[in-house]
């Protein structure tokens, strides 16, 4: 039971109470029922409607009392709209919501206002003789006295007002008694008459109403008051504010009006502006009742300093922004086409501003102006000109800023895209996507300044996109994904990468991964390249989307997962066919993006599943097939979009394509697809031949894998059929067909397959065997193929004949050009076909010889001397990505995060990819006749003719001579292609070389081109690396300077002069012991010593094995071991462009790693002697004979690789073939056009700070340099006068120890002296260095005569300047000559006082003055005499 509150209990004993109240759930001691709603009648009362107790509301029930009021008239129940807002829910705290309404005290007390009545009068009641006071009847106001004018007021309240106005009208003074106060309150404020020393303001003679209103307060009224002296109140201050004016100047009333307008708000000011604006109408009515204004005028004193002037001035400064206003009105109504009328109802406020849409719109005009003006675009996302005067009814002036230009701007569409309205929505998207389209074509490249796709991304297009993807109108959906496909996608793309599908190695591409992605931390280098890419998966998932989609686009759409989205849009939402295939053409481009996207979309939940249901279904409704017919859906009906999506798909992987063949029944989709031809397919005939094309690139991909060659042997009649019926387009191309460039690409999709599937089959003997061996030591087993060599040999005779007839049509340019795909593809069959073949147990050797010497002598030999092969070795060059670099460079509104083609408006004939070029051709061609040659060796002369080609010749020269276009995403799949074609040449050049006695003369241009291509080969490219690195770099063949007097021209030119090797020795060094040789003994040895440089260089590139075994198994046609299409990702060449440095920078790298863990290498094994030797060999032979190949590699990065064979261990620097191979080099690195080359400022490839490597190395010249005159050149080339003075600073500055050990002889310094002493030193602390080293002995002539000539000549220069300069530096060198001209020691004062000219064949380096020219003498005397005089004045 609980108890009744008691006196005294507090508030929070109250609450306590209520609390336990509502815990125990007891019920109340008053029962509470729903009053009945009388807006409702009986039908509020029923028990079912009767809310639950919490809901209810305390009502008090009377006994004998109605619950409901009788109805006094019959009228429509009304609503409540406050019951409605009264809305509780079941599970509400009822405590919380006694809290919600509770009003505390404080609440109520914080609401109470209190009035000021200080100043209210107390006035007794007047006293009458009435018991009460008199109550006013309406009647007493008569209906005249009621003014017409009070609005919608009732007449009980009209009359109070004019009961009103008539007691006010009683009450109030007359105008004659009005006036008559003035002259009281012109007295009290000049007592002295009008002859006083503060007279009033003057007012202007114009106008008397003036006087009148700045006599009387405008603002300060005094009705507030309540009392009867509230006007003489008024009066005071407003004559208070007149002497305060009095006494100030016109300054400073301007400079408080200033103030008090920029402190008031701006609503405060326009009521004063009205309140004077209301007196008007009193003043003239006050004007008309004076009896003489003028004279009361006159009689006012005229203002002495101006103040009255600037009284008027801030009267119509106040006005003008009203008059302005009122004349900007009038100026709109004359404009306006409907006038406004007075008799117009609710018209009387014209709201000027609204109608300014009415008038008409200005003449646009081009703004003379520096600043670009917006751009704005049409409907269909064209570009509008500044001055286009287009018609209104176009409906492209429906915005707000500059209403005259027709066109929205992109802000505008943004804004018009987040619209309530679907149309506006809808209509802004697909606006958007049109103008993403025309700028990826770069219509816009040359009339806007910047881009605009960079811009739509940086403001959010993107995700802009994918939300209006979620919308659930299906036109904002539609116009989202086309804008989406307008973005991504680029179909020109699409269409030159089908076309190279079948060219040599045309599968494999590299995937579409932006190229400026984030590069991977110092510390994560050393993890391998799983382990990297788990690391980046996790930071990529941990990153917020638009992080992520800022540097990949396709990568931040798969974490939003649009894949999701649009397999509910391709199964729930069934759109129409336009957004059905531009959902594939997005899905295409998100499966070339990477192996893991395709793995993403792979395992989304029912995306494929309804691909292939409902776009890759076996039947259909026959009607599609129908002329004319208009397809209102895709769903149902085979597409060959569909199609295509699966076949990229199925490139991600060989996992991937199993698991579409099997688990998606793709199988069952191409034997359906395949077997039937598309004239019989129930779809247009266009779509047909597309349909069947991508069926079989899709079954070439998988027989890439060594996948469904099953399929092969079940469909093998309708391959042949096909094969027979191949020769057939030669007639068809003749008749012009308009499908025939679509059948041309189904027949090389079909050869292409059949090229795949006679690879797989040439190792399936070489499978069987290892299978049938059971070798324990083999790891996992791989079976065979089902398909053999016996059932794909017969295809061969087929093609070789299709392919003599296609040849006869080469001199028939339109036909050739048609033809060309086709031929192509049966070359590269041919090449496949017959290196197979020559690898099977089954087939007899011999016979496979004279097949090869048969094709030779009936095919090939006729093919290379026919004149149009001659013109194409010509169109090389013009075709050439390499010689041409602008042929593959970026679109003009390309962006860094989606990766693209930059194929957009299509590629020039002359071009590789184009309808002219040679290079797919004579790639296969090339690719045939090494396969030949590598077979059979014979025929290798037979073919050395290629070699002499001039067009050839020219173009090999020009492409390894010019440099390579930067690695992008729209450069790197067409240069890949060009690198096959110089592959095969250099590989017919390596087997000719060994043949033809005559090979000599091409040898230096074939082996230029092998050391460019090694320093430009892409990613999947490793196996050509490894053969070039094997076969052709290190090969005496290619360097037949060896052989023809190279090294004893070289030993020639240092006899006359030209170098300056022969100048170095190395007194004091280990390697002085050993007897000196000459620079062409070192080129004689290091050309024997080739096959162990080559062994060196291969050992060093072992860790790319794991990538060199993935591209072995592509090129050399084993693919069972291919795992993925997808070449590795784009980030730059194999190799690195200094990589003839490679092994040395590898051994600097090892022994820093070394020390860095605490481990000290005291001694260095002899093969890393040797390997330094064989660098330091190879770099000399380059330096000397292909100096060319290396001038990628600025010198100063060429000095820093060589430092590294100083800081490399303690004594590697000594061993005598390093020393002597060092100083070779160093004697090329210093000759004038190498030093005139040398920039040490700019940042170098591969290196983080110059600086800090040249510090190490002054630290290793301190530990271990033995005083060794080769590594005190190496300190010394650094500290020339052009390079950073912080490298002089830190040799005179913190290792000045450094100084008694660099005795380099000036006879022997390679580099003359001019370049360190020239121009003169204007570093103020360097100098000082300079200095104090010399009066100290730190820098000595017999221990650093090299510095120490360039100190003595900086020193000299800087103490007898007499240029101007700062006060510090003129004090500086006054006291350094002074300090000169005490100095102890003569020497050494004789040379810096003395010192003339720099001269090398003096002992000293420098000559001197027999004495002191005139100038300099009298400035010392001027110098040392002044201070003589100071010392003798202290």
């Amino acid at each position: 039971m609980l108890s009744r509150p008691k006196p005294g209990e507090s508030e929070a004993d109250l609450l306590h109470f209520q609390n336990q109240f509502l815990a125990a759930r007891a019920s109340p001691a008053v029962k509470i029922v729903k009053k009945a709603d009388k807006r409702k009648g009986e039908e509020g009362s029923t028990d079912a409607e009767k809310p639950s107790l919490q809901n209810s509301k305390d009502v008090v029930m009377l006994d004998d009392f109605p619950d409901l009021l009788p109805a006094l008239s019959p009228a429509h129940p009304k609503k409540s709209k406050i019951k409605r807002a009264c809305v509780h829910f079941e599970d509400e705290d009822p405590e919380e919501r006694l809290e919600s309404h509770d009003q505390h005290i404080t609440a109520v007390f914080s609401k109470i206002i209190e009035r000021d009545t200080s100043a209210v009068a107390v006035t007794m009641p007047v006293p009458t003789g009435d018991p009460f006071p008199r109550t006013f009847h309406r009647s007493e106001i008569k209906s005249e006295q009621v003014k017409v004018g009070y609005g919608r007021r009732s007449i009980f309240a009209q009359k109070m007002a004019a009961r009103k106005a008539a007691e006010k009208a009683a009450t109030a003074p007359s105008a004659a008694e009005y006036v008559q106060i003035k002259p009281a309150a012109l007295d009290a404020l000049n007592p002295e008459g009008s002859a006083g020393e503060a007279p009033l303001p003057s007012i202007r003679d114009d106008k008397a109403g003036d006087f009148l209103t700045s006599q009387l307060p405008r603002l300060v009224t005094g009705e507030g008051l309540g009392s009867q002296k509230s006007v003489q109140e008024a009066q005071a201050i407003h004559t208070e504010n007149l002497l305060k004016l009095q006494s100030m100047s016109e300054e400073e009333i301007l400079q408080e009006q200033k103030r008090l307008l920029a402190q008031l708000d701006s609503s405060l000011v326009a009521f004063l502006k009205s309140r004077r604006g209301g007196n008007e109408g009193q003043k003239k009515e006050l004007k008309m009742e004076q009896n003489s204004p003028e004279e009361f005028v006159e009689s006012l004193p005229v203002a002495q300093h101006g103040v009255g002037s600037s009284l008027p001035m801030q009267d119509s400064g106040l006005e003008e922004p009203v008059r302005k206003e009122e004349n900007m009105k009038g100026e709109i109504t004359d404009d306006l086409p409907v006038k406004p009328k007075k008799e117009w109802i609710h018209m009387d406020n014209v709201e000027f501003e609204k109608l300014e849409w009415m008038k008409d719109l200005p003449s646009p005009r081009q703004k003379k102006t520096k600043k670009g003006m917006q751009a704005r675009f049409s409907l269909k996302g064209e570009l509008i000109p500044a001055d286009a005067d287009l018609p209104t009814y176009l409906g492209l002036h429906h915005h707000g800023e500059e209403a005259e230009r027709a066109g929205y701007s992109l802000q505008e569409l943004f804004h018009l895209s987040r619209s309530q309205v679907i149309q506006q929505r809808t209509l802004a998207l697909q606006v958007l996507g049109r103008i993403v389209q025309k700028a990826r074509a770069g219509e816009f490249s040359s009339s806007l300044k910047g881009s605009v796709l960079r811009l739509l991304l940086d403001a959010g297009f993107l995700f802009l996109l994918r939300f209006s993807l979620d919308d659930a109108v299906h036109n904002v959906m539609a116009a989202s994904v086309g804008a989406l496909r307008a973005l991504l996608v680029s179909l020109d793309d699409e269409k030159y990468l089908d076309w190279t599908f079948s060219w040599y190695q045309g599968m494999a591409a590299f995937p579409f991964v932006p190229s400026n992605e984030e590069e991977e931390e110092e510390e994560e280098e050393e993890l391998n390249g799983t382990e990297k890419s788990q690391d980046k998966r996790v930071k990529d998932e941990n990153k917020p989307d638009p992080d992520v989609a800022r540097y990949d686009v396709v990568k931040g759409l798969l974490k939003t997962r649009i894949q999701h989205r649009l397999r509910y849009i391709l199964e729930v939402v069934r759109p129409v066919p336009t957004v059905v295939l531009d959902i594939l053409h997005i899905l295409t481009h998100i499966a070339r993006h990477s192996s893991e996207a395709c793995s993403q979309l792979l395992d989304c939940p029912r995306l494929i599943e309804t691909i292939v249901r409902e776009f890759l279904p076996t039947q259909w409704d026959p009607q599609v097939a129908e002329p004319g017919r208009l397809l209102t859906s895709l769903h149902g009906v085979a597409c060959a979009g569909a199609m295509k999506f699966i076949r990229v798909l199925a490139c991600g992987g060989r996992n991937a394509t199993a698991r579409l063949l099997n688990k998606f029944e793709m199988k069952d989709r191409l034997s359906r697809f395949v077997a039937e031809d598309p004239l019989d397919l129930l779809l247009p005939r266009e779509e047909a031949i597309r349909l069947s094309t991508e069926a079989f690139r899709l079954w070439a991909v998988a027989a890439g894998y060594g996948q469904a060659c099953d399929l092969y042997r079940d469909l093998y009649p309708v391959l042949v059929r096909i094969l027979q019926s191949l020769p057939g387009l030669l007639t068809t191309c003749r008749g012009k067909s308009p499908m025939i460039e679509l059948f041309v690409q189904r027949a090389t999709a079909v050869v292409t397959l059949l090229t795949n599937v006679t690879q797989t089959a040439g190792y399936t003997a070489e499978l069987q065997a290892k299978l049938s061996s059971n070798s324990s030591e083999d790891g996992e087993q791989i079976p065979p193929p089902p398909v053999a060599w016996n059932q794909v040999s017969g295809l061969q005779p087929f093609l070789e004949t299709s392919l003599k007839k296609f040849l006869q049509e080469i001199s028939q340019t339109e036909t050739w050009q048609t033809l060309q795909p086709l031929t192509t593809t049966y070359v590269n069959y041919l090449g496949v076909y017959y290196s197979a073949c020559s690898q099977q147990p089954s087939v007899n050797p011999i016979d496979c010889l004279e097949e090869l010497e048969r094709l030779t002598s009936e095919v090939l030999q006729p093919l290379l001397s026919q004149p149009a092969l001659h013109s194409m070795w010509d169109l090389l060059r013009p075709c050439s990505a390499l010689c041409n670099p602008l042929s593959c460079s970026p679109a003009p509104e390309s962006v860094c995060s989606i990766a693209s083609l930059s194929c957009t408006g299509g590629k020039p004939p002359l071009s590789l990819v184009g309808s002219k070029s040679p290079f797919p051709f004579l790639t296969a061609l090339l690719f045939l006749i090494n396969s030949i040659t590598h077979i059979h060796k014979g025929l290798t002369s037979k073919y050395s003719s290629v070699l002499g080609f001039r067009g050839l010749k020219d173009y090999l020269h020009q492409s390894w001579q010019t440099g390579p276009p930067s690695v992008t995403p729209s450069s790197a799949w067409i240069l890949r292609h060009e690198y096959h074609l110089q592959y095969f040449v250099l590989a017919l050049a390596w087997r000719t070389a060994g043949t033809c006695p005559d090979y000599a003369q091409h040898a230096s241009l074939h082996h230029c081109v092998a050391m460019a291509l090694l320093s430009r080969l892409l990613p999947g490219s490793e196996h050509l690396a490894y053969e070039v690195l094997l076969d052709l770099a290190f090969n005496p063949e290619f360097l037949p300077e060896g052989k023809a007097g190279g090294p004893e021209a070289a030993d020639f030119s240092d006899i006359l002069h030209l170098g300056t090797g022969a100048k170095l020795a190395q007194p004091g060094s280990a390697a002085a012991s050993f007897s000196k040789a000459t620079r062409g003994a070192l080129l004689r040895e290091s050309y024997q010593n080739l096959p162990f440089i080559r062994s060196c260089y291969l050992s060093h590139f072992v860790h790319l094995q794991p990538t060199l075994m993935r591209s072995q198994a592509s090129y050399q046609g084993q693919n069972y071991l291919i795992q993925s299409m997808l070449l590795p990702e784009v980030k730059g060449p194999i190799l690195p462009s200094d990589w003839p440095f490679f092994p040395l920078i590898s051994l600097y790298n090892k022994v820093t790693n070394a020390e860095t863990r605490g481990t000290v290498l005291n001694s260095l094994p002899l093969d890393l002697v040797n390997t330094v030797t064989w660098n330091l060999q190879w770099v000399l032979l380059l330096e000397t004979w292909r100096a060319k190949t290396l001038q990628s590699i600025p010198t100063a990065a060429k000095l820093a690789r060589l430092m590294c064979v100083f800081l490399t261990g303690s004594d590697l620097f000594l061993e005598a073939p390093i020393h002597r191979y060092t100083a070779a080099l160093l004697s090329v690195y210093c000759q004038p056009k190498a030093l005139d080359s040398l920039n040490l400022d700019a940042p170098l490839p591969g290196l983080a700070s110059f600086h800090d490597l040249y510090i190490s190395l002054l630290e290793q010249f301190e530990g271990v340099s033995f005083g060794d005159p080769l590594f005190g050149v190496f300190v010394l080339l650094p500290l020339q006068k052009r390079f950073s003075v912080d490298l002089r600073l830190s040799v005179f500055g913190e290792h000045t120890s450094i100084l008694r050990a660099l005795g380099v002889p000036l006879q022997q310094f390679p580099v003359p002296l001019q370049r360190y002493t020239f121009p003169p030193e204007d570093n103020l602390n360097l100098l000082r260095l300079y200095f104090r080293t010399l009066v100290t002995g730190a820098l000595r002539h017999t221990w650093c005569p090299v510095l120490y000539v360039v100190a003595v000549a900086h020193v000299n220069s800087f103490i007898f300047s007499q240029d101007s300069t700062t006060q510090e530096s003129d004090a500086a060198r006054k006291s350094m000559l002074r300090k000169t001209w005490l100095l102890v020691d003569e020497t050494l004062k004789k040379h810096l006082l003395y010192y003339r000219l720099l001269n090398a064949e003096s002992p000293l380096g420098f000559d001197l003055y027999e004495q002191l020219p005139p100038v300099r003498l009298k400035y010392l005397q001027m110098v040392t005499q002044k201070e003589y005089k100071e010392n003798a004045h202290c």
